[in-house]
């Protein structure tokens, strides 16, 4: 409840993709399981921030500090999210972040 918990939780949601997917399907419980105390308020003020914000500037940190998914799967789930957003784009709909 803290801003330096909001810092060190942007912080991972820039640089830990990892972090930033289970952080988007469950702000609570990532938060939690990384030991960020965020109060109710900092979690939705966090999860507001546009997800493509976040991983445009992950794409231009320098990859020295930046942790990257092991995840063998994040790529096609990304492509996936892709197309779902652009087609809710093309349907007049804005996409969740």
């Amino acid at each position: 409840m803290t801003q330096q918990a909001v810092e060190r939780a942007l912080g991972k949601l820039l640089t830990d993709e990892n972090f930033r997917e289970r952080f988007f399907e469950n702000p609570e419980e990532a938060s939690w399981e990384a030991g960020l105390a965020l109060s109710p308020i900092e979690l939705e003020a966090l999860a507001r921030v546009p997800r493509h914000a976040l991983v445009s500037l992950h794409d231009d940190l320098d990859k020295r500090i930046s942790r990257p998914s092991l995840d063998p799967d994040r790529e096609a789930r990304k492509s996936d999210r892709s197309s779902l957003d652009r087609d809710r784009g093309e349907a007049g709909k804005v996409a969740r972040p």
